[in-house]
């Protein structure tokens, strides 16, 4: 998927668990986990912008293109 979301790196960053994370945002620790895993085909603006919040974080630091044909999972994570 050439969308990546990097929630998982953000809340390692900020020792954030799942739960709490998934409590502040308002929404279910099943849905984070589509999130986190690239499973999901859309995001609301107003979830997008609770997740920034939350994070303190911009939209461009929790998502990220990543072209089809890359090979590497290091250029995934940079």
């Amino acid at each position: 998927m050439p969308i990546v979301v990097r929630i998982d790196v953000l809340l390692a960053e900020r020792r954030m668990a799942v739960g709490e994370f998934a409590e502040k945002v308002g929404l279910t620790p099943a849905n984070v986990a589509v999130l986190k895993n690239g499973r999901a085909k859309a995001v609301r603006f107003s979830t997008l912008e609770a997740i920034c919040q939350v994070l303190e974080c911009q939209p461009g630091d929790l998502l990220q293109w990543v072209p089809e044909d890359a090979t590497d999972d290091a250029e995934v994570l940079r």
